[in-house]
């Protein structure tokens, strides 16, 4: 029988492996990235206090209607727009990208894409 590989689970210890490595302070904080198949979501965490400073997703009231009629690209790069605006108006200038293990391509580029234009710093 062909045993078949958990793609998650695999993203998950990729995720695990990388956050050894990275952590969140409260002078650079961590922009996580979450992205499920339809939607993508976003986080700027402070990981010394265990806190979420800043979210952003494409389930929020106010720019779900801003991502009608885009695909999940265009959609990715306004949330991280909107991520870095957030952050921005809470005094958040610099952060440390934690991609969650996805490989950086596609919606989760788009997204860091987005935040640096935007002008946050990683």
């Amino acid at each position: 029988m062909i045993n078949v590989k958990d793609k998650n689970e695999e993203r998950v210890l990729r995720h695990k492996r990388v956050r050894k490595n990275i952590s969140g302070t409260s002078t650079k904080p961590r922009l996580c990235v979450y992205r499920s198949l339809n939607k993508i979501y976003a986080q700027i965490i402070d990981d010394t206090k265990g806190v979420t400073l800043v979210s952003a997703s494409s389930l929020d009231k106010e720019v779900k209607p801003l991502l009608a009629g885009k695909n999940k690209c265009e959609q990715a790069k306004l949330i991280g727009e909107q991520i870095a605006k957030k952050a921005i108006k809470a005094k958040i200038k610099e952060v440390v990208f934690d991609r969650g293990g996805y490989v950086y391509t596609g919606r989760v580029a788009a997204l860091a894409e987005g935040a640096r234009s935007a002008g946050l710093k990683f």
